[in-house]
């Protein structure tokens, strides 16, 4: 016994400093991580896949083949307006179906095979009562995120209403003296001829929460992951007889087992890999059994939740068993901190600054999202997401592995064992 008061630990300056830096890099570390990435999706947003459609089949007018889609889709391509924010993809609507059933596009702009002959009507001798307007076709892709489909809807609501307003002046030089001899009707809509829709273009469940059901899910099994190896590590610790494990009023100690690091790391990776057998099993049947969520091949779905599991699990006890008791801090870093802002969920890794979209790459969150998301939405494509997923998963595994035995066999063989607390000297010394 020493005979010092617990309380005057807290005049220790040591005490205040470590826990104020630690603490206070947190806080500031979070607030950019999930702030900075959020601020202004509008501004940092670079080259968002949008598709662009031209099906116009074109009309003859005064003797001559027109079509105004060719003239839109021109017109789109070369427009500064959006500046380097959009990158429109010319294709056809079989392409613009697969790219956005893959997850690929945020959305499309789509001018349907009759909108010349509409378009041209207008300005005919022959019409008479309520003109019919040509359609312009703007589709959303909500599985790709809600915020990168609205701000291609956005966009590309903007770039079908500035078409409009060339094909009105075209027609409107076009028609000459015959505009005055047309109804009051048509007159008023040579100058916005055409009508902008907004349809779903790849539609999901209702119980997907709106796109966002794949993220959440993989957030979980990310969290299971990383708890869990917390969790593990400190179990395996106490079984091993190097930490005492309170449960509640009870201090519970086991015999001493010596064990090198390589060893107590194989041990807890051994544990993390077969309870996420059990993890999986339950994070699938407290999502899709008891809650309802939306789910397609589920034995595929399971077996990636327990991959994901067990690479989270095991990256985050590599982690601790290197870094000691300042590794929870990089797992929370790692596994939340800057996971989260760059999953490309909720907002698109286009519309995230530089930093973000460079981080994205390696993160695994990110990774795990894009798989769960061809799973759910896209039929479990390989080009949707999924192939990524696995071979990320794989390379972080292999590179877990790597780096936790490769750094814990170092320290066994210079000898930095593992010392349990009652064997070193106490020192009584009173805090500065």
């Amino acid at each position: 016994m020493s005979g010092i008061h617990p309380f005057r630990v807290l005049r220790a300056k040591p005490l205040w400093i470590a826990n104020g830096v630690i603490t206070g890099v947190l806080a500031l570390l979070f607030a950019v991580f999930y702030v900075g990435a959020n601020i202004d999706p509008v501004d940092h947003m670079t080259k968002l896949p949008v598709g662009l459609v031209n099906a116009d089949k074109g009309a003859v007018v005064g003797g001559k083949q027109v079509s105004l889609g060719d003239r839109i889709t021109e017109s789109i391509k070369k427009s500064t307006a959006s500046g380097d924010k959009i990158d429109w993809k010319v294709m056809d609507e079989k392409e613009m179906k697969d790219e956005l059933g893959e997850g690929k596009l945020y959305g499309a702009l789509v001018v349907p095979a009759e909108f010349t002959s509409s378009a041209t009507a207008l300005t005919g001798p022959g019409t008479t009562g309520t003109p019919v307007r040509p359609t312009l076709t703007v589709l959303t892709n909500q599985s790709a995120g809600s915020v990168g489909s609205s701000l291609a809807r956005a966009a590309t609501t903007q770039a079908a209403e500035n078409a409009s307003l060339q094909v009105g002046r075209e027609l409107t030089a076009q028609s000459g003296t015959v505009q005055a001899k047309l109804p009051a009707a048509a007159q008023l809509l040579l100058a916005d001829p055409a009508a902008v829709t907004v349809k779903d273009g790849h539609r999901l469940d209702s119980h997907s929460g709106l796109g966002l059901t794949a993220f959440y899910y993989a957030l979980v099994l990310v969290v299971c992951g990383m708890l869990s190896a917390n969790v593990i590590s400190g179990q395996v610790d106490h079984a091993l007889g190097y930490t005492h494990n309170d449960m509640g009023p009870l201090r519970l100690h086991r015999p001493l087992i010596r064990a090198t690091r390589v060893q107590t790391l194989a041990i807890s990776s051994t544990l993390m890999a077969v309870l996420s057998l059990l993890m999986a099993t339950l994070v699938m049947v407290g999502a899709v059994g008891l809650m309802g969520m939306d789910a397609a091949h589920l034995p595929l779905l399971w077996l990636y939740s327990v991959c994901a599991i067990a690479v989270s699990g095991i990256g985050a006890l590599t982690l601790l068993a290197v870094f000691g008791t300042p590794g929870m801090l990089v797992v929370t870093l790692v596994f939340i901190g800057m996971a989260v802002p760059t999953a490309g969920a909720t907002t698109p890794l286009q519309a995230l600054p530089g930093f973000y979209r460079f981080l994205a790459e390696f993160e695994p969150l990110r990774q795990i999202t894009g798989g769960i998301r061809s799973i759910l939405y896209y039929d479990a494509q390989g080009d949707a997401g999924l192939t990524r997923g696995w071979v990320m998963m794989a390379a972080g595994l292999v590179t877990a592995a790597l780096f936790g035995f490769g750094a814990l066999r170092w320290y066994d063989r210079k000898g930095l064992h593992r010392i349990p607390a009652e064997t070193k000297p106490e020192k009584a010394a009173v805090p500065a």
